[in-house]
C-alpha cells in the first residue's frame, strides 16, 4: 500500500500511471538520461494526449488505451528529486497499489538498445529510483529499463548519461524507445508477466 497524502483523488482512478524519468530543460533533450521521458512522450503522441504542466511538479495528461484510463507524466524536478513529483502523482491519480505504477528509465547495466521489464527489486544506483522509493516507502513498483550501456574508458556514469549519444546509437535508442512504449501497452493489456516474457527475451 502506498503512503497516503493530504491530496486525495476524486473521480475515476487511473488503471496505470506511467512516469518517464529525465531532466527538464532543453539542454537535456536527446541525452541518454532522458530516454524514459521520451517513451512517455511517444505514448502521449500515440494516444492523443497533450502533456501539460500540472500541480504535481510534472507535465502530465490522461489518455484512454484499450478503454482504460492511463495517466502519463514527466516529472519536472531534476532526476534525483523525481520522488517529489511521483509521490504527488500517485495520489492525484488514485494509484494505491505500486504495481499500477510503471517507471520508465535509462539503465547503465543493460547494453545499448536492450530492454527489460522488471517488477520491484533493487535500484542499481539510479538516483531517480532512489528518490521515488524514498518518497513512496516501497520499491515494488514496475520498471521498464532501457539500456544505454556503460561509459567507455574512464568517463563517469554521471557524465555519460547526461550526454547525447552519437548518431548510430541515437537511432538504436529511438527503436528501443518505441519498443518500450509497446511494453507499457502490454503491461496494461496483459499484465507484467506477459510483458516480461515478451520483451525480456529479446534483450
Amino acid at each position: 500500500m502506498l503512503r497516503r497524502s493530504r491530496t486525495e483523488r476524486t473521480g475515476e482512478p487511473a488503471a496505470l500511471l506511467v512516469v518517464g524519468l529525465g531532466n527538464p530543460g532543453g539542454q537535456y533533450v536527446g541525452t541518454r538520461h532522458n530516454v524514459g521521458a521520451d517513451v512517455v512522450a511517444v505514448l502521449a503522441d500515440r494516444h492523443g494526449g497533450s502533456l501539460r504542466k500540472s500541480k504535481e511538479l510534472a507535465l502530465s495528461c490522461e489518455v484512454r488505451i484499450g478503454g482504460q484510463r492511463v495517466a502519463l507524466a514527466l516529472p519536472q524536478t531534476y532526476m534525483n528529486e523525481s520522488g517529489q513529483s511521483v509521490g504527488r502523482l500517485v495520489h492525484r491519480h488514485g494509484v494505491d497499489d505500486p504495481t499500477r505504477l510503471v517507471v520508465v528509465h535509462d539503465e547503465l547495466d543493460i547494453p545499448v538498445g536492450g530492454l527489460k521489464v522488471k517488477e520491484g527489486g533493487g535500484l542499481a544506483g539510479h538516483n531517480g529510483l532512489k528518490s521515488i522509493t524514498a518518497h513512496l516507502k516501497t520499491q515494488d513498483y514496475l520498471r521498464v529499463r532501457i539500456g544505454v550501456g556503460r561509459p567507455p574508458g574512464r568517463q563517469s556514469g554521471a557524465d555519460y548519461v547526461l550526454r547525447r549519444p552519437p548518431k548510430a546509437e541515437a537511432v538504436e535508442l529511438g527503436v528501443v524507445v518505441a519498443e518500450a512504449a509497446d511494453a507499457v501497452e502490454v503491461i496494461l493489456a496483459e499484465g507484467v508477466g506477459a510483458a516480461m516474457g515478451r520483451f525480456n527475451a529479446r534483450s
